[in-house]
């Protein structure tokens, strides 16, 4: 009884798969069921109001296939807005390591950079006013500006390194100066001439010129990086601020919801028509790419100088260090440089109340400063460390590299967003499910002429991005002259200089402050850069030496064209003198 039951049910059991297998496969039917659209649609956030109960005729559809339709024509432009809405959330959270690390990383090192140079000026005040006493209190405000202006230069001022620090030990050698001889009396215009005099006589020996160099390129170095970040920060921030134009919103409904209009909420795009749908919307954003990679590693190339030849810790280390030792070697040879300041200005007037007698009195050859153990040397800032930060960021930075270009794999390779890649024949290829045939298109705007998903017009560049695109070969070039130790707001001045310090660094290597560098290993000079005649600084006392700075900018030239001129009517006349 029951074998010829089965019997006589087989063609019906028959009949019954095969019309699953058409329900399943084949085209679709109405009647079917919207249950699971309607779930899926109401889950969202939409009333179901208009969302059909079972399939109908997909005539009213614009951007899905006009089949059988679980979706009205309010439900398609819902949720071709919702498209839209996916897809910039998708690239905001794509991008959130990115802004994450920028954000951090910039606020991590300002805190450091800044508390360095607040415990660098502590020391120095605490160390100095132990070692010196009332000597250093009354002239902390040599030593005060000198910070002030290094803050000012680190939090993006106009300020000349070089200057600041010319600046300084002018003002340094004409207290020690009247210090060292206090038996005599000396007018603002006597020191004058000392300062004038010490650049050949060099009283504090070479430091200066070490410490110039060690503190300015570790602040170029760690401004430009502190900078950089932020450029970093506020470029992602833009880049990521896109509006989806007409068809990447077509083409992202079609991949992402037409499968839910056509009753299939579960069946994910696949693979390569993500990939194609991903790169037309993110054309421009590609197009960031290479000068995205070189600022990338112009920042790793600036934040591994300062672990090593441009370090900030110690450069912040080195000023009190520096300085100490300059005084102590200025007062061991005052007799020499005094004798030779007196023969260059003249011989200075005695001070009231004292006889000639005076330096021999007890106590008067007592020496106004020592130096100081090593023990009593600053510390640096409490509970960081440079390298280890440098490291952190370092970690960070490398897998930013090739992030816009990446950017639509990485979205499309979401189990949300689109299928695996590896299944090819059960996925929606924008029709139906199966495999998507079309290949793959290359990235950045001018390879998207054949892009199959996305209409994109490759003769209209987005403005937004050839500005991002120049702001990144700014803050690159930035960093890269901050590799090289130049400040690229000075380094005309510098250059002039031939400081090596605030720019034009690469005139000046030191065997022992330039690891890995000779002394006569200097670069080649930038043939761009005309090589000017040094200058002659008149170092005259506050607003004086102001107003010398800036008529100096005026005088420089006629002076200039005034000494070619005389050359010339020599050259011209000397045969007549023979």
């Amino acid at each position: 009884m029951v074998t010829r039951l089965s019997a006589q049910m087989y063609p019906l059991v028959l009949l019954c798969m095969l019309a699953a297998l058409s329900w399943t496969w084949g085209p679709v039917t109405a009647g079917r069921s919207c249950s699971e659209t309607r779930q899926v649609y109401a889950e969202k956030g939409y009333s179901t109001n208009t969302a059909p109960l079972t399939q109908i005729s997909g005539e009213h559809l614009r951007l899905c296939p006009q089949d059988y339709t679980c979706c009205s024509s309010q439900m398609e432009e819902m949720l071709s807005h919702q498209s839209e809405t996916d897809f910039l959330t998708a690239i905001e959270e794509t991008s959130q390591f990115l802004l994450t690390t920028f954000t951090q990383r910039h606020r991590k090192f300002d805190e450091f950079f800044r508390e360095l140079i607040d415990m660098s000026e502590k020391s120095m005040n605490q160390m100095f006013t132990k070692t010196y006493g009332r000597l250093f209190t009354q002239n902390a405000n040599v030593f005060q500006e000198l910070f002030v202006e290094l803050r000012r230069y680190y939090s993006g001022g106009s300020v000349s390194l070089t200057e600041v620090q010319s600046e300084f030990w002018s003002s340094l050698v004409e207290r020690v100066f009247s210090l060292v001889n206090p038996q005599y009396q000396f007018s603002e215009e006597y020191l004058e001439c000392v300062s004038k005099h010490a650049e050949q006589l060099q009283p504090f020996g070479d430091l200066p010129r070490k410490l110039r160099v060690q503190v300015s390129r570790a602040f170029i170095a760690a401004r430009a990086l502190v900078q950089g970040l932020a450029t970093g920060r506020d470029i992602v921030n833009k880049a990521i601020k896109l509006s989806a134009g007409v068809e990447c919103v077509r083409a992202l409904m079609r991949q992402w919801y037409c499968p839910l209009c056509r009753g299939m909420p579960s069946l994910r795009p696949c693979h390569s028509l993500c990939l194609n749908v991903m790169k037309g919307c993110l054309a421009n954003q590609a197009d960031l790419d290479t000068e995205w990679n070189n600022f990338i590693d112009a920042l790793y190339q600036v934040s591994e100088k300062l672990e090593g030849p441009f370090n900030m810790e110690l450069a912040a280390d080195s000023i009190s260090v520096k300085v100490s030792e300059a005084i102590m070697h200025m007062q061991e040879n005052s007799v020499t440089t005094s004798t030779k300041v007196f023969q260059g200005c003249g011989s200075p007037r005695p001070a009231l109340g004292r006889s000639k007698r005076s330096p021999k009195e007890p106590g008067s050859n007592r020496r106004p400063f020592r130096t100081y153990s090593p023990e009593e040397k600053p510390t640096t800032a409490a509970g960081t460390n440079l390298d280890r930060l440098v490291s952190e960021l370092k970690e960070r930075l490398r897998p930013m590299r090739g992030f816009w270009v990446s950017l639509p794999h990485t979205i499309c390779n979401d189990e949300n967003m689109a299928a695996d890649v590896t299944n090819e024949e059960r996925c929606w290829n924008g029709q139906a499910r199966g495999r998507y045939l079309p290949d793959v298109t290359g990235d950045g705007l001018v390879s998207q002429i054949n892009n199959p998903e996305v209409e994109v017009d490759i003769a209209k560049p987005d403005v937004r991005t050839r500005q991002l695109i120049m702001e990144l070969r700014v803050a690159t070039n930035r960093l890269k002259q901050a590799q090289a130790g130049q400040d690229t707001d000075f380094v005309d001045s510098e250059v002039e200089e031939g400081s090596g310090s605030g720019g034009g660094d690469g005139a000046e290597r030191y065997s022992d402050d330039w690891p890995g560098y000779g002394p006569n290993s200097k670069p080649p000079r930038n043939p761009q850069t005309p090589i000017k005649p040094p200058r002659v600084r008149d170092r005259p006392t506050g607003s004086k030496r102001n107003k010398a700075r800036s008529s100096s900018a005026v005088t420089r030239p006629a002076l200039t064209l005034a000494i070619l001129f005389w050359l010339s009517v020599m050259v011209v006349v000397a045969p007549m003198w023979r």
